[in-house]
Parts: C-alpha cells; structure tokens; sequence
C-alpha cells in the first residue's frame, strides 16, 4: 500500500518561519528548528525547509539553521532555496538533508538536475515549481521563478515533463494562485501534471483544512500534500488531518 504522505512546510527568512499569501506580505511566525521538531513529534511524514530569500537575494542557503533542523528530527527531509550546484548540494545532504528542491536554479541551469541525480541519485532531486495560471501557455500555467517575482517562457507541464527526463525524483508543485488563501490546493494543476508525469507530486499551496487534503488526493492525483498555515496557526494538528482522511478512505501512516 502506497500511503499519502503529509509534508509539512516551513518557509524560513532571515532565521525565522514566515507565511505569507501569494507569496507576499510575509510575517514571521516562529523558529524553524523549533517548530520542525513539534512537527517531527507530531507525526509529520515529512518536513520542507525553504530559505524563501535565497535565490533572489542571490546568496547561499542558512546552512547552519538546516543543519540544527536535521539534528532535532529523524524523518525525510527536504531543503530548498539558493542551491545552484552540485557542491551546494553534497553540502546540505552532508548536514543532514535527506532531498533537496531546485527551483530558479533548475530552470536557469537545467543540468543541475542531471549532474545532481547522476551524483546523488535522482532520490535526492526535487524538482520546486512554483506556478501562476495563464491562458497564454499550452497547459494554462505558467512557471514563476525567484519566490514568485520572476515569470518564464516556461509552460508548467513541460517542465514538468523535462525535469522527470533529466532526473528529478519528485516534483512539490506550488501554486502561487492559491499559497496562503486556505481554500483549497489548484486541483486541475495537480491533476494535470501528476497524470503526465511517473515521479511523485506533492501539491503546495492553498490547503486550509482536511478535505482539501482529500480532495487533492482523490481529484488532483497527488502522492503527498504539503500543509503550513493551517498547522502553523493551530487550526488542525496532523493527527486531526490524518484522523480525517483515515475517515475518507485514504491511506495515511499513523504513528501514534
């Protein structure tokens, strides 16, 4: 049985956690590490650190506050933001990152995807794509690069496509239509790109309360959802989340 997963993610500036909606307005809310290992002991099957300022400020990633987070938690663990190389990479699995996700970077240099799976293995290459809808592109979205600051020429679902053929393991698919709204992730992206791909694809973006976890899963096709606001803010824990799609049918791990 293949379990849907339940990815928590933290969006971290300046060595804190923030949200924001639609990819601005953000406000700190917490310390990553920690809230990472709340998450940990929650029940979370796994956690997503993104240094959301990284790329666009074109520096490294918090290194430091990665390798804090990984020493507090014992479960997959993904980090994004900033990596543009492969010794970027063996950098952050070496302090204890499990995958990392490679957004602007990929889609400036697309054979960071190659080298990194070739290095790696391709396990360990997350594809991040963030999106926007638009009528102009073939599939109807289009890829946004640099925490949504930066349109592409880049039509979501053939990105989407070419990562999976350079290497990528997985793809967490951010909608930056629906990110921080809470209500609901952007099922027909899901949908469309999990059917056309045969790696994993985690939805992002938009999950405000359980059933938007279940109908992601059942309508969008997805492996995994990554939530934020809605345990971040003490809406739901992950075990009400799982409890509830346990409910709908929908296979989840239960830990406790």
């Amino acid at each position: 049985m293949f379990f849907k997963r339940i990815v928590v993610c933290l969006d971290v500036r300046d060595g804190k956690t923030t949200k924001g909606i639609k990819f601005k307005g953000n406000v700190d809310i917490g310390d990553p590490v920690e809230m990472a290992e709340k998450y940990y002991k929650e029940g979370a099957d796994e956690l997503v650190f993104y240094d959301i300022t990284a790329s666009s400020e074109n520096r490294g990633i918090m290194i430091d506050i990665v390798e804090k987070v990984a020493e507090k938690i014992s479960l997959p663990f993904t980090v994004g933001g900033g990596i543009a190389s492969t010794e970027d990479i063996r950098r952050v699995l070496l302090v204890g990152a499990d995958k990392v996700s490679i957004n602007s970077q990929a889609v400036k240099n697309p054979s960071i995807i190659e080298e990194g799976a070739s290095l790696f293995g391709r396990q360990c290459i997350v594809l991040g794509m963030d999106a926007l809808a638009d009528r102009a592109m073939p599939s109807g979205y289009r890829v946004v690069i640099n925490g949504g600051r930066t349109p592409t020429e880049l039509d979501a679902l053939e990105w989407a496509k070419q990562a999976e053929k350079l290497g990528a393991g997985e793809i967490v698919l951010n909608s930056i239509d629906t990110d921080g709204v809470k209500q609901g992730y952007e099922v027909n992206l899901t949908n469309i790109i999990s059917s056309s791909v045969g790696i994993p694809v985690v939805a992002s973006g938009g999950g405000g309360k359980p059933e938007h976890l279940s109908e992601v899963f059942t309508k969008g096709n997805a492996d995994a959802a990554l939530v934020a606001s809605m345990v971040h803010y003490g809406y739901y824990s992950i075990k009400e989340i799982k409890e509830y799609l346990k409910k709908c049918g929908i296979p989840v791990r239960l830990d406790w």
